[in-house]
């Protein structure tokens, strides 16, 4: 997994007053959010970070057969995956790339995603899952409760299966769950569990919301009324997410654990979004 992120900020929000800042760190672990440089762009930022991990995987980007953005502030408003894709140097023929949108959860979204893809033996064997936005271009730099929550960044992760992996599915299939291949060296591997739910009610406590500017254009008769599209910047009920978040996170932990048949003690890393 990489991350590429850079520090330099182009923009500077209004700076706060000294206890303010004191809060907004203790409560966020933030001091300052992550800024794209003014020529970066979310498309940019993506393709670095691809290319890192491919590297890391030692995995020639001809070789991907599915490439998926999680993002909320695309660059393109018909999805950056393709591109991104194509920049990298996959193989048009035989990749598939789109954008997913999930917010928070866009990057956890995108690898169970990419996992069920590759599940089962079919014909994908390799795939890419970035999580990139650039949420600074949304945020209201006057309002405080949000500003230092939302930066720009991306990461990629690469996930292969293996000819081993599923003959061993298939067995499992086969003989309905129970298998005796005695092939530990892969017992571990893959998404072994998840959790994932969507919860729409809270709609209005988080939102980016699309904002049409209307015009005229001449039509016959009176004419007609149609919209150029923009977007409001970003709003957020803290309290309310805070709470949301405490109160749902500890039970999706819990279910993807019971999924996985792992207990909190075997677990090494616990990695959770920031906010």
């Amino acid at each position: 997994k990489d991350k590429d992120k850079d520090t330099q900020q182009p923009k500077q929000p209004k700076q706060p007053e000294a206890d303010d800042e004191d809060s907004a760190t203790t409560t966020t672990s933030t001091r300052q959010p992550e800024q794209a440089m003014e020529k970066e762009t979310l498309r940019t930022l993506a393709i670095s970070s691809a290319r890192s991990a491919l590297a890391m995987a030692d995995l020639p980007a001809s070789s991907l057969d599915l490439v998926i953005c999680a993002t909320s502030s695309p660059d393109d408003l018909f999805g950056d995956a393709p591109s991104i894709a194509a920049a990298i140097g996959c193989d048009r023929n035989k990749v598939m790339a789109f954008d997913l949108t999930a917010a928070c959860s866009g990057f956890l979204f995108g690898v169970v995603t990419a996992a069920k893809f590759l599940e089962g033996g079919g014909q994908m064997k390799n795939a890419l899952v970035l999580g990139a936005d650039a949420l600074t271009r949304w945020v209201d730099w006057d309002d405080r409760n949000t500003c230092i929550l939302f930066g720009d960044g991306a990461g990629a992760m690469v996930l292969t299966t293996t000819a081993e992996v599923a003959e061993n599915e298939e067995a499992e299939e086969e003989n309905e769950g129970e298998s005796d291949s005695g092939d530990d060296d892969l017992a571990g591997f893959g998404v072994l569990g998840y959790s994932a739910h969507s919860d729409g009610d809270g709609y209005e406590e988080l939102k980016c919301i699309y904002r049409g500017e209307p015009k005229s254009i001449t039509t016959p008769g009176e004419g007609t009324i149609v919209h150029d599209g923009s977007y409001d910047l970003m709003t957020m009920n803290g309290r309310k997410i805070y709470s949301f978040a405490t109160r749902e996170v500890p039970t999706v932990i819990t279910e993807a654990l019971e999924q996985a048949e792992i207990t909190v003690d075997q677990v090494d890393w616990l990695l959770l979004h920031q906010a």
